[in-house]
């Protein structure tokens, strides 16, 4: 039961420990309405909650299923064969991102792979694979985003150019798609376990997953409003991948600071029916540490505040200065 490699930005796996020990005691089930890399969900489940985990991106639904629903499937060498079948092929990939984020003939192996994921025999194994794809088509990506200019990108993945302009020569963006797949497939494979329980992943949009999802705990990471907060775009193109069509950007963002405000009343609005709630903010956001709490009053009155020192890395480069990480526990019942 550990938690592989994912790269997602913004990701809690560092801090999911002390998350989880906010969580109350006589909690049996747990939603991570913004499940994102799920590496919250991922401890919940370990810890024998039923565990909700919710995105609106589609890739991070795939990882959910493949590591939060999923309590038995894995991919065989059998499975591999069916993946990595046939001939390079010409599609949606090759049509609309050739030599904008990969080269045509990468492009070309990424829509032979897409198409073979239909041939596999179980929806859960569609998401593992899904999910490790995920992580090699980011390996192969400078600074693990799709918010890079081609000139950029051709620049970082030329070692020699690389290694005189910054150190480093990044041969790992030039290994295949099929090489990355391998080497993290042992890891996504034993990270699949059961708790015991019938854990369940959503593909919605936040308010329509509140509609939907009943537990005794919701889980709130939204994008931090003020600071590098555009998962569009960081991996709007994986999920235009997956779907093999260019998709829209979020109805709900909640990146906008001069709308944080209202919108996180809306939010907030809509939660009564959870006894907790967990919120997961940070202090180079908005709003600030006082108008949250202030936020929150407005709808309970029993609220909590943990912190803790913590800094994201973005680009393999920790902050020295670290930033302070907020986690609201509120009581409705009290």
């Amino acid at each position: 039961m550990r938690y592989p490699k994912v790269n997602y930005i913004g990701n809690k796996e560092k801090i999911a420990d002390w998350i989880a020990s906010v969580i109350p005691e006589d909690a049996t089930s747990f939603f991570d309405a913004f499940c994102g890399g799920c590496s919250v969900s991922y401890k919940a489940k370990s810890l024998g909650l039923q565990v909700f985990s919710n995105d609106i991106l589609t890739v991070n639904y795939h990882i959910a299923k493949a590591l939060i629903e999923n309590d038995s499937q894995t991919l065989s060498e059998d499975d591999l064969r069916v993946i990595f079948g046939g001939e390079p092929a010409e599609g949606f990939m090759y049509s609309h991102f050739a030599n904008r984020f990969y080269f045509p003939e990468e492009c070309r192996e990424l829509d032979r792979i897409r198409s073979n994921v239909e041939l596999l025999n179980h929806p859960l194994k569609q998401s593992l694979t899904f999910a490790l794809l995920r992580r090699a088509m980011i390996r192969k990506m400078p600074y693990s985003r799709f918010t890079i200019n081609w000139e950029k990108i051709t620049e970082l993945r030329d070692e020699e150019i690389s290694y005189a302009k910054y150190g480093r020569r990044r041969s790992y963006h030039n290994k295949t798609f099929r090489y990355h797949f391998e080497d993290n497939l042992d890891r996504y494979n034993e990270a699949v376990f059961s708790n015991g329980r019938s854990n369940k992943a959503y593909n919605l949009d936040i308010y329509d997953a509140i509609d939907q999802v009943d537990a005794d705990v919701i889980y709130l990471d939204p994008p931090y409003a003020g600071t590098m907060n555009d998962y569009y775009g960081f991996y709007g193109l994986l999920d235009s991948y997956i779907n093999g069509k260019m998709q829209q950007p979020f109805a709900h963002s909640f990146t906008d600071k001069r709308l944080i405000k209202q919108q996180l009343c809306d939010l907030f609005a809509r939660l009564s029916k959870y006894r907790y709630w967990m919120l997961s903010y940070n202090s180079r956001s908005t709003p600030s540490r006082e108008e949250m709490s202030e936020l929150l009053s407005r709808f309970a009155g029993d609220i909590t505040v943990y912190e803790m020192p913590y800094a994201y890395r973005v680009t393999g480069k920790e902050k020295k200065n670290k930033d302070t990480e907020y986690l609201f526990l509120v009581n409705t019942r009290l």
